[in-house]
């Protein structure tokens, strides 16, 4: 992981775990990582990139990789000024897939651990998806992630396992959900699909849908509406209570 703390001076309290896109074959670590890590940190939020596993096939090998940096923030949240009851997770694409993979399914830590950091809690307390990959059914879901993730053949038990929309419960984190209609990557379909359930199990959430943008804007300075999703997110992470200052 990569850590992008305040300046010293600055009162820390939030922190958010951000998850690279890049179709889980690559890491795209620039305008869905380092840049939102930075951008974080100019505005008192700890920005910590996840450098996660390629799966290859192997599917639990990131979700793992995932669960665990959730673990290690809260085992060391004092140490860098982190309230362990305010950490985000955040992903875009095949990232966004990930954080809201480990956002509607994680444990609540094991207490007899021998390892310190097995012993806090992975469930995020927030969660911030940019045109996430949230199903793998085939009119919808991205093909490639799906492969890169389960394998080839796109096994049907696999394929439901790991359409996100279909796990919840109302121990589901809040969300910030964030879309361009015009991306013919990742269709709104799966964004819309997520909110839906989110409604359906009574979990709070916001949505943005931008009439254009394309697949992958994040931080990228286009000169279009789609930047105003950056403030919008700490308004509403503002009103939550997730931020105070």
């Amino acid at each position: 992981m990569d850590v992008y703390l305040p300046e010293k001076d600055k009162d820390t309290s939030a922190a958010v775990v951000i998850c690279n896109g890049g179709g889980y074959q690559i890491l795209a670590m620039d305008k869905g990582g380092y840049n939102i890590a930075q951008w974080l940190a100019e505005r008192v939020v700890a920005g910590i990139v996840l450098k996660y596993t390629m799966p290859n096939g192997h599917q639990q090998i990131l979700s793992g990789d995932a669960r665990q940096a959730m673990h290690t923030v809260r085992a060391y949240a004092s140490e860098c000024g982190i309230d362990p009851a305010k950490v985000e997770i955040a992903g875009s694409s095949a990232g966004g897939h990930l954080a809201s993979t480990v956002g509607t399914r994680f444990d609540p830590g094991n207490p007899n651990a021998a390892d310190p950091v097995e012993r806090y809690r992975c469930r995020r307390d927030f969660m911030l998806l940019l045109y996430p990959v949230i199903s793998f059914r085939e009119e919808i879901g991205h093909i490639g992630s799906c492969r890169n993730l389960i394998g080839e053949g796109c096994d049907w038990k696999l394929v439901q396992n790991f359409s996100n929309k279909l796990h919840f419960t109302a121990y589901v984190p809040p969300a910030f959900l964030v879309l361009p209609d015009d991306d013919s990557s990742v269709v709104p379909r799966n964004t819309i699909k997520f909110y839906s359930a989110l409604k359906d199990n009574y979990v709070p959430a916001v949505m943005h849908i931008f009439l254009k943008g394309g697949h992958g804007f994040g931080m990228r300075n286009n000169n279009s509406p789609t930047e105003n999703w950056q403030g919008l997110n700490m308004d509403c992470l503002k009103i939550s209570g997730f931020m105070t200052n």
